[in-house]
This record gives C-alpha cells, sequence and structure tokens, in this order.
C-alpha cells in the first residue's frame, strides 16, 4: 500500500530524513513514534505529497504522490494534527465533503453521534471557532466516513478528553479492521491494543522496526 524506497530530505544544511525504506501492507495496523523532531511529519508529508525529498522512490497505493497525487491519495483519509482554520460552517463543509467525496451526509452525523459531537446543533458555526476537541472529532469523522482503504493520523488523541479517546479507539476497533492504520502517536499505549506495528523513528531515522508475532 505505502512504499519507501532511500528516502532523502533535506532543509538547507539539516537532514530531515535519511534514507528511510518503509513498506506498509494493506490492513496492516502502523504507530509511528518518537520524539520531537525525529522526523514522523515529514516522513508524512512526503507520504501524502507535500514535501518532495531530495533522493529515493514513493510509491502510495501504487501511485507517486508527487506524478499523480488524485490518484494516490483518492484511497486515503488524513487527519493532521493541527485542524487547519476552515471558515466553512460545519454545514458547508459537510456539503463540500459530500460533493467532492461522495459521501452521504447521514455517514457523516452517524461518525460524529459515535465520537458524541452534537452535529445538527452546531451545523451553523464556523470550523475555526470550534474547540480543540470539537475539530478534532469533526475531522475524524469525516476520515471514517469517507470509507478509505488508508487512514492517516497524526496525534489522533492530543486534543480529545479520556472519554473520546475511547470513543475513538472503539471506532478503529469497529470500523478500521480491514484497513490500513498509520498513526504519529507519542501515546503508543492509547494504540497498541489495535497496532501489530511499531515503528520508532529518532533524528530522521527508523530506529526500531517490530511486528507482533500475529502478524509477522
Amino acid at each position: 500500500m505505502i512504499i519507501l524506497k532511500g528516502i532523502t530530505k533535506t532543509f538547507s544544511s539539516q537532514n530531515i530524513l535519511k534514507n528511510i525504506n518503509l513498506h506498509i501492507k494493506k490492513s496492516q495496523k502502523v504507530v509511528i513514534y518518537g520524539q520531537n523532531g525525529a522526523g514522523k511529519s515529514s516522513l508524512m508529508r512526503i507520504i501524502l505529497g507535500e514535501f518532495r525529498p531530495n533522493n529515493g522512490e514513493v510509491k502510495v497505493c501504487s501511485a507517486d504522490p508527487f506524478l499523480s497525487r488524485k490518484d494516490a491519495l483518492k484511497n486515503i483519509s488524513f487527519v493532521p494534527q493541527t485542524p487547519p482554520p476552515l471558515k466553512f460552517s460545519l454545514k458547508e463543509l459537510c456539503e463540500f465533503v459530500c460533493k467532492t467525496s461522495d459521501v452521504k451526509f447521514d455517514r457523516i452525523k452517524f461518525f460524529c453521534d459515535k465520537l458524541e459531537l452534537d452535529l445538527n446543533g452546531n451545523l451553523n458555526k464556523p470550523f475555526y471557532k470550534l474547540s480543540g476537541g470539537m475539530k478534532q472529532k469533526m475531522l475524524v469523522a469525516i476520515a471514517f466516513s469517507k470509507d478509505s482503504d488508508v487512514l492517516i493520523f497524526d496525534e489522533p488523541t492530543a486534543n480529545l478528553d479520556p472519554k473520546a479517546r475511547g470513543n475513538f479507539i472503539g471506532l478503529l476497533d469497529e470500523f478500521a479492521k480491514s484497513k490500513t492504520l498509520v498513526c504519529i502517536s507519542h501515546r503508543v499505549d492509547e494504540v497498541k491494543q489495535i497496532c501489530d506495528r511499531y515503528i520508532e523513528m529518532d533524528l530522521g531515522e527508523i530506529i526500531k522496526d517490530e511486528t507482533t508475532g500475529d502478524h509477522e
């Protein structure tokens, strides 16, 4: 599903990523962790075609995200750590997602309900004025509603309270079993029950890559 070969990324004279080789298989559940500055987010931005590497090859769902970004990303749902400052109301945001991703409004509401977000009661509110937790829930609900083959979350529980974190993990356990999942997280303990591969990064390198016995 996601293949990186010999990926190097440099900003000025600083090596952000150093010869990264990574193959994430279909239906695998992966958590990528490490200290701040380890290169986790830069790695995700390369997978999503936002950063072009200095060297190496990237394939996402058999497509090159730099030459055919639409093909590479059409089967991916991504939720960033920092929600974008969207000026859309939630109604306008839902209409946009429904139109561009062939999603039904009821499906978005279904996942909002699962996350205990009152969508109907907040439809006229601008997204950027929501609390951090509400923004996170909305983006997660949209990601699940699109039913993508690959789910990528960058610190998905950072803005969620303990109950909402539990609801999020429950969604993963119930609706992501057949999907490829990639989580960037400092909270490895929270996602360990649903992940089968653990990748630790430090200073732009993968220093540990472990797969649980049942999924080797």
